[in-house]
């Protein structure tokens, strides 16, 4: 019995490692090609990790992406708390927690606002209003950087009722991405994972949260007009897209779209962030949420050790992931 129960931790912590690792490889794999077109990268297709290119960045640097799911998984190792969290996404901003190198090189608009609007709240003593956020939502919210942060959560979450999860959820995404959605995006990536972390194989946990998520709707009414949005995720198969129908674009349904395509059609962790960053454009925000559904599915074993030694803070991130570990798992 405790060998079996050791083998089953030993399995989350592998997962663990991968999921958080497989984000910060698969942003340091993108950074170079952000912005290139889809036309540009079948022309000159990536195959390793280099550096420089869209950023002029050394190798291995990471951006906001990873940025912001070490201050969501920094802020969660003591507990769950809205102001914590936000206070670590401003000292980020400010160039003082997690940043790969120093500084802050790529911020997205909605994000940097956002940011901006969570030190007003806090500097006013106003603290409530951060758990009022979701109930200011725009159109323009539905950008993809609550989805590239959002893993993390995964470990405080899981078991929970559907409803108890996306009111976390809708919150943590709401601090930078208001509309519901976005945290929606959100729920169904972690929903996923989730299936993952339990051990299910990859046809199963997306068949079982295609059903989950689909009964989770009925439930709490999710509005026809928001449905439509994930008619390719949740009404339908993603795999009955081809890979030259997809975007990935700062927009959240492409970016979920395209990361549950590349991670449910390819076999490995390597293939998943080449198919992903293929496509273009915001090549470093879909490669880390790909890469984090298939670290966490086939273990950090299956990052390439020259992708993962390359990447900067290493050390800083392994011992950042064996808390989290402790926290969760022991």
């Amino acid at each position: 019995m405790n060998i079996q129960s050791n083998t089953a931790a030993n399995q989350a912590k592998n997962k663990m490692y991968g999921a958080l690792f497989g984000i910060a490889v698969g942003d340091a794999f993108g950074v170079p090609f952000e912005f290139r077109s889809k036309e540009e990268m079948l022309k000159n297709p990536a195959t390793e990790m280099i550096g420089f290119g869209s950023h002029n960045q050394p190798m291995g640097t990471w951006s906001d992406d990873t940025s912001l799911t070490l201050c969501l998984a920094d802020s969660l190792l003591g507990g769950y708390d809205l102001v914590d969290i936000s206070k670590k996404f401003i000292a980020w901003k400010e160039g003082k927690l997690w940043t790969a190198r120093g500084e802050v090189f790529d911020i997205g608009i909605t994000t940097a606002k956002s940011i901006g609007e969570l030190k007003d709240i806090i500097g006013s003593g106003q603290i409530g209003e951060l758990h009022l956020l979701k109930y200011r939502a725009r159109e323009q919210d539905n950008g993809n950087g609550s989805l590239m942060r959002i893993l993390p959560l995964l470990f405080e979450i899981k078991g929970l009722s559907p409803s108890e999860q996306f009111e976390k959820i809708w919150e943590i995404s709401a601090l930078t991405h208001k509309h519901i959605r976005a945290a929606m995006a959100c729920f169904i990536y972690l929903k996923l994972a989730e299936l993952i972390l339990l051990g299910l194989a990859k046809e199963q946990a997306y068949a079982e949260m295609r059903n989950q998520v689909s009964k989770f709707w009925t439930d709490i009414n999710f509005p026809e007009s928001e449905i439509i949005h994930f008619n390719s995720t949740i009404l339908h198969d993603i795999r009955s897209k081809t890979h030259n129908q997809l975007r990935s674009s700062g927009y959240v349904i492409d970016s979920l779209e395209s990361s549950l395509w590349v991670f449910m059609e390819k076999d490995n962790y390597k293939d998943t962030v080449l198919s992903i960053v293929s496509l273009g454009e915001d090549t470093d925000t879909g490669a880390a949420i790909a890469g984090g559904l298939a670290g966490l599915y086939y273990g950090l074993e299956s990052i390439p050790e020259d992708w993962l030694l390359s990447i900067a803070r290493y050390d800083d991130i392994k011992l950042l992931i064996e808390k989290i570990a402790k926290r969760y798992l022991d």
